[in-house]
């Protein structure tokens, strides 16, 4: 073997990482007590809650430049059509992001407005379509580089500016939503959230660039060291004097992304060295099933977290009480990702057999 697997699995466990914490946010976030909430230990488990929309909206950006990498060359080089595909992938998730809410507003009974409300896949899907763009702008790996490297500094830089601009109030509410926070109305915003996608695009194009065995090797050690040096020097960055007196260092700094940031990219290089130990591929992977059925699991969990459904579960448990409620949570999406794969398998066999016997082969006539 000269060139790595066709799905590079350690980026699946890196997905499947990203669902647990996601899972964990929200599940400590909605099932502790108020007594509990003004804990430290409450604080911590919502910071490291946190890394799991950015990690998230990073692996999209990863996904977004392997992907149109992949469909140029089975285009010729097309890189405007193979873009194009990307985009449209974008968009479907855009779409998908109102069919969420239209499920949320009819399961749980929700207000009306809630329709506009912008989460992540509100962000995600737009941010797709800009990574698509600009890897088709640029051509070249270093270009391309280069390109996501000053859209990514752009779009942090711009985010005080833009929060701290008064005639955005001018908007309705539901636009202005997606350029800056509106308490209840919006969880994500383009800006500072697209820019995570614009940096894991970097690693994308780099992993795409790095097509054999020993290049792959080589690009996630170095994504090890270079992650880990990037968060250590934006934490040092963090006790100077910000960049733009208007930000504020846990949601629009530059030195709080660039840690997020720098931790994400040695997370890829993590991912690879997990993958590479012996007994890969010889037992079941629950995190491997986690990330690729990240979509469902998302789909499904926040309406069981917050929606009518665990009502008498809300601010019902201690923090302790909440972390033991998560494991068995966590355990019954794994079933419920294990259940979904056999359901589709199935599916497909039954299908795969409805068409040949709606379309038996004929035997050739000599």
């Amino acid at each position: 073997m000269t060139t790595p697997a066709a799905r590079r699995t350690y980026l699946d466990v890196l997905r499947g990482v990203a669902v647990l914490i996601m899972i964990e946010a929200h599940v400590i976030d909605s099932w502790t007590r108020e007594t509990d909430r003004h804990s430290r230990a409450f604080g911590e488990s919502l910071i490291l809650g946190g890394f799991g929309a950015p990690l998230f909206l990073f692996l999209a950006g990863v996904g977004v430049a392997m992907s149109a990498g992949s469909k140029s060359r089975r285009l010729d080089g097309d890189d405007r059509a193979a873009a194009a595909i990307v985009a449209r992938r974008g968009l479907q998730i855009f779409g998908l992001a109102f069919l969420f809410r239209l499920q949320s507003f009819v399961l749980s009974n929700a207000p009306a407005w809630t329709l506009l409300k912008v989460d992540i896949l509100n962000i995600m899907g737009p941010a797709m379509v800009a990574a698509a763009g600009v890897w088709a702008i640029a051509s070249g790996v270093r270009a391309r580089v280069a390109a996501f490297a000053i859209a990514t500094l752009l779009l942090v830089l711009v985010t005080p500016p833009i929060r701290n601009f008064a005639p955005l109030a001018s908007l309705p509410d539901f636009l202005e939503g997606y350029l800056r926070p509106i308490p209840g109305l919006t969880n994500f915003n383009l800006f500072p959230w697209t820019a995570f996608v614009m940096a894991g695009a970097i690693v994308g194009v780099l992993l795409d660039a790095a097509r054999e065995t020993a290049a792959d090797r080589r690009a996630n050690l170095a994504f090890m060291a270079g992650g880990i040096t990037i968060a250590l020097l934006a934490y040092q960055a963090s006790f100077w004097p910000p960049l733009d007196p208007r930000s504020r260092f846990w949601t629009t700094s530059v030195s709080f992304f660039l840690m997020r940031a720098g931790l994400m990219v040695a997370a890829i290089g993590a991912a690879w060295l997990w993958e590479q130990r012996p007994t890969r591929g010889r037992r079941f992977s629950p995190l491997q099933l986690l990330g690729t059925s990240s979509l469902f699991i998302y789909w499904i969990h926040v309406e069981m977290v917050y929606g009518l459904v665990s009502l008498p579960l809300h601010g019902a448990f201690s923090l302790t009480g909440a972390w033991a409620a998560l494991a068995v949570f966590w355990a019954l999406m794994l079933g419920a990702a294990a259940l979904k794969v056999v359901l589709v398998d199935k599916f497909k066999r039954w299908r795969d057999l409805r068409d040949k016997l709606n379309h038996p082969v004929l035997p050739l006539i000599s």
